[in-house]
């Protein structure tokens, strides 16, 4: 809220360089805005009496965006990534599939490990378990099983986390 926004009797007033300026009607707060040719913001709401401070609004948008942009840089998203399989996989393919979980994981990425079962295969989904018991533990180095392997619909699925 600014300037003619702010309805409340008394505020809390804080002045252009951070000085206290003590509790005051609102009217008197806009005035002393006015005199400054600068706008009352009110920064704490909540507060009992609110806290309103003279400042120039668009800088302090300008500032608060800004802020707003820094905190998202430094804010790292965490993607799943994805590696299928299927059942009869030979021992270097399954390799090969470890070794990309493994760049995924250093990355600091989810990796969500999928074994696919088609036709014939869907009878024998609990025998091909040990495959991604195999992964879990050639990644149990560098990964930790999120969520153990589970069966949905035609396939079963395995989530694993960088280790902290």
């Amino acid at each position: 809220m600014i300037n003619e926004q702010i309805r409340d009797r008394e505020i809390r007033l804080i002045g252009e360089h951070g000085e206290q300026l003590g509790i005051m009607s609102a009217r008197d707060a806009m005035k002393l805005a006015r005199e400054a040719e600068l706008d009352l913001v009110k920064v704490a709401p909540t507060a009992k009496p609110p806290v309103c401070k003279i400042i120039d609004y668009g800088k302090y948008r300008y500032e608060m965006a800004r802020k707003e942009k820094e905190a998202k840089k430094k804010q790292k998203s965490i993607e799943i990534k994805e590696v299928r399989l299927s059942p009869n996989i030979d021992v270097n393919d399954l390799n090969t599939k470890i070794s990309a979980a493994r760049k995924f994981l250093e990355k600091g990425n989810k990796v969500k490990v999928t074994l696919r079962f088609r036709g014939r295969e869907m009878a024998h989904m609990q025998s091909s378990r040990h495959i991604l018991d195999d992964i879990a533990k050639e990644l149990a180095d560098v990964a930790v099983v999120d969520r153990v392997p589970k069966v949905e619909g035609r396939s079963m699925t395995m989530f694993l986390t960088e280790k902290r």
